[in-house]
């Protein structure tokens, strides 16, 4: 199963409660964090809400 590595590129400063969570339900909790999470649906609809805050990669 592949995997996606997560990292924080801008500051949840100035954006909503919801995105502020979110990052935090990643594992994210400053600039240039980064996560390793399994590809699957759940992180990705995570991803896709907090996608002008942080870049995706895929690693195997």
């Amino acid at each position: 199963m592949s995997r996606l590595k997560i990292t924080q590129t801008k500051s949840y400063i100035g954006s909503k409660q919801n995105h502020r969570d979110t990052l935090r339900s990643l594992g994210l909790k400053r600039v240039n964090d980064v996560v390793v999470k399994e590809d699957r649906p759940e992180f990705r609809g995570m991803v896709h809400t907090v996608r002008h805050l942080v870049t995706v990669e895929e690693v195997d």
